[in-house]
């Protein structure tokens, strides 16, 4: 085989006939993937070849050929067969290269390029197999009998040396195309030129990966048709001079498209991040550009399902609401992944969410990060990007510059035009959960200004058992503190007053530990149970009940609620604290520290006979003056009533107006 120095003519002639061989439809590989097998395959039959990615069995599963009929085993099956079924001179080459391509014509060049590799490296695998265990394996010693394969491979360095030098080649060769096919959503940020010269070297570069892998087939069949001594002649070394000659051509080919490459992903780089300012400010027909652009920059399937384990595309996303919960690979702890997905699991509107995993790194993701995603996305509700550290840099870089990720997770709100609606809906979700749907600023503000200072505001979603009693419209008392001598004494009293009420009026007082809660909060939950102090949270609730109010008070809320949780925030765990309010949604709610619990408790036996009409919320005490008034039209029985001040809840005096109507 001699390979000739080809003219422009030539070239621009064979350009066209390739060309004329493709014709691409819908079909989709994640070519990535299958690389990386096809790699390990050549990595266990050469040391020349370099170590490739380990791969797991769920990455393995997933290797598939979507919008195909035919499974990717059969289609590889197929092609192998066909590689090695005839022989071939130099001058049916190129005829033979040409047959290949028109039966892949289906197919992106990655694609191609992939499914050529993998369908030799399935025979020559086992090629290698059985060379290798004839001598320790019954089973494989008859195999190469029946194959006529020599019983040592010494005599064949040179021709394997060779082989696996151009199979190195290859790869570094296909990888190219595979980082350019990657980046065709981009492709009309770079020049047209260089766009231009690029694809015409991909199509030289598809062609002769092609005839390499005919060629290196070949060398494999040759070896099992030949007599014995013809496998020790000149033969062998003639062979391994072609091989390396081969090389040198796709070597020549790898540098110069590496450099085009290049140079279509710096100006690609340089000009992405400029779209993406205008992008999301800018209404579009529907979301699909917008999402592609930050998910789908590589396949045009980059989500996953959780609950079919399906890929899945951003088409999928079209006309829906989407919220990106973008995060560390290890999301949040647990007690809050699970808070969270039982706040948005309850789907109240027209939405996606999907997570978006950030590498806390600039650069390569760690084992441990590869770990913590894999760990949650297979147990997460939502959809997820398959491949997170595949995301294009500058496409990371514009979430950290101009949405201001950092460390905390964040959800970014796009509407179905895809224009961001709201650029962090976290704080809103964490109190609202579905109920703030559709997640707008404007939205988030029309929720803060209807909510009220309720205990079911304060505890939502923390304790399925607390929620119920306060909805059930039990009075709850929620109180905290790190010193374990003011529980006691403050249960005591508690307890006292629970004797003390009549009626239907219930009383609950539950432990929520302090801000912060530390060891000493555990021991202390541990001790209200064993002594049958009161009611506790568990110490996981306790910490999120804290982060609620912190949620709370980060999400700006003015009067009453901003006041009461920046006091709650602020109180003296070593002091102590309650607050005592009506159950189901009254806004009846009152907060005492240490000072005015005590008086509470001290004043509770003079104004008790009225606690069926007023509740437990603290009337105004002693020696405050009430100016409350209000004139009702006059019924039967009115004057037997007892009417409680709706400021201060004591009974009103009454007083008889007569108006004229003359």
């Amino acid at each position: 085989m001699k390979l000739s120095v080809q003219t422009p003519r030539q070239v621009d002639f064979l350009t066209r006939e390739i060309l004329f061989t493709h014709d691409p439809d819908n079909r989709w590989l994640d070519s990535h993937l299958l690389l990386n097998l096809v790699e390990r395959v050549f990595c266990c039959t050469s040391d020349n070849v370099s170590d490739p990615p380990q791969l797991d069995a769920i990455a393995i599963s997933e290797i598939d050929m979507i919008g195909s009929e035919e499974p990717i085993s059969l289609i590889i099956y197929k092609i192998s067969n066909e590689i090695f079924s005839l022989r071939f001179e130099d001058e049916n080459l190129h005829r033979k290269t040409i047959f290949l391509l028109e039966m892949l014509s289906h197919y992106r060049w990655d694609a191609k390029v992939v499914l050529a590799l993998a369908s030799f490296a399935t025979k020559f695998g086992v090629f290698w197999l059985v060379l290798l265990l004839q001598s320790e394996n019954a089973l494989a010693d008859s195999l190469a009998i029946v194959k006529r394969l020599p019983k040592s491979i010494n005599v064949l360095k040179p021709k394997f040396k060779a082989l696996n030098s151009l199979v190195n080649t290859m790869l570094k060769l296909t990888k190219l195309v595979i980082r350019f096919e990657g980046m065709y959503v981009h492709h009309e940020l770079a020049d047209n030129k260089a766009m231009d010269i690029t694809k015409s070297k991909i199509y030289a570069a598809t062609y002769w990966i092609f005839r390499s892998v005919l060629v290196c087939s070949s060398q494999i069949t040759d070896l099992r048709n030949s007599r014995l001594e013809q496998v020790y002649s000149d033969k062998t070394v003639i062979a391994a001079w072609e091989l390396l000659s081969l090389g040198k051509k796709l070597n020549s080919l790898s540098h110069d498209l590496g450099e085009y490459v290049d140079k279509c992903q710096h100006q690609i780089e340089a000009r992405l991040y400029e779209k993406l300012l205008r992008m999301f400010k800018e209404d579009e027909v529907d979301n699909q550009n917008a999402l592609r652009i930050l998910l789908a920059s590589e396949n045009d399937f980059p989500l996953k399902n959780p609950s079919s384990r399906e890929k899945s595309g951003v088409l999928d996303l079209k006309n829906k609401l989407v919220i990106l919960l973008i995060s560390k690979p290890e999301l949040l702890p647990i007690d809050k992944i699970f808070l969270l997905v039982q706040h948005m699991t309850r789907n109240e509107g027209s939405y996606e969410i999907v997570w978006l995993p950030i590498s806390s790194t600039c650069s390569k993701w760690s084992v441990d990060d590869v770990a913590s995603f894999e760990f949650l996305s297979s147990r997460l509700p939502w959809l997820f990007i398959r491949r997170p550290w595949s995301i294009n840099p500058t496409v990371v870089n514009y979430i950290k510059q101009e949405w201001g990720f950092k460390e905390d997770p964040m959800m970014v709100v796009l509407n179905e035009k895809g224009v961001v609606v709201n650029s962090n809906a976290m704080d809103m979700v964490w109190i609202w959960g579905g109920k703030a749907f559709p997640f707008s600023s404007s939205r988030g503000k029309e929720i803060r200004e209807n909510e009220n200072w309720t205990l079911n505001f304060m505890i939502n979603g923390i304790d399925s058992l607390l929620s119920e009693l306060v909805e059930g419209g039990k009075n709850i008392c929620i109180y905290g503190s790190d010193n374990l001598e003011w529980i006691r004494e403050f249960n005591s009293k508690t307890k006292k007053i629970k004797s003390t009420i009549l009626g239907n009026i219930q009383f609950e007082p539950v432990y929520v530990g302090c801000n912060n809660p530390g060891e000493n909060v555990k021991d202390i939950i541990e001790t209200v149970h064993q002594e049958n102090l009161s009611a506790s949270l568990t110490f996981d609730k306790v910490r999120l009940f804290w982060f609620r109010l912190e949620a709370i008070k980060k999400c700006n809320f003015s009067g009453k609620i901003g006041e009461e949780v920046a006091k709650l925030l602020d109180s003296n765990s070593n002091f102590g604290w309650a607050v005592i309010g009506g159950g189901s949604f009254s806004t009846d709610v009152m907060k005492l520290d240490r000072e005015r619990v005590e008086e509470w408790f001290d004043k509770f036996p003079f104004w008790c006979k009225n606690v069926e009409e007023t509740g437990l919320v603290e009337p105004i005490l002693d020696g405050e003056k009430c100016n409350y008034h209000e004139l009702v039209a006059y019924e039967e029985g009115l004057i037997e009533k007892i009417v409680i001040c709706g400021s201060c809840k004591r009974p009103i005096d009454k007083f008889v107006v007569y108006k004229c109507d003359g």
